[in-house]
């Protein structure tokens, strides 16, 4: 298994543990953790329309994951910490140093 594949497996794992039902669990999930792995914004990827959005649907599929998830912090980089990885896209993203937390800028200090 290589490294995307582990990213994508922990991810699920991670939404799984926080799967309102069978539908999140199943489906949801696995489809969360594969866009989790695209170069934009989660919420973008997933075909949703806003953060707020993408909040919601977090809090109704997900709710003890979307109740641990601070306000200020992206869902993507929420997620990726939670399993203490660096998602692919903040390898190429501008906005590292004023990121909240980034895993990325304290690497390379």
């Amino acid at each position: 298994m290589n490294e995307t594949d582990m990213m994508r497996e922990e991810v699920c794992a991670l939404l799984r543990g926080s799967a309102v039902n069978c539908f999140a669990h199943d489906v949801l999930a696995p489809w969360i953790a594969h866009k989790s792995l695209e170069m934009g914004h989660l919420y973008s990827d997933l075909g949703l329309k806003s953060r707020t959005e993408m909040g919601k649907f977090m809090k109704k599929n997900f709710p003890d994951l979307a109740k641990r998830k601070p306000k200020e912090k992206l869902w993507k980089k929420f997620i990726y910490d939670e399993i203490q990885r660096v998602a692919p896209a903040c390898a190429s993203c501008n906005d590292q140093l004023t990121c909240f937390s980034c895993m990325v800028s304290e690497l390379s200090a």
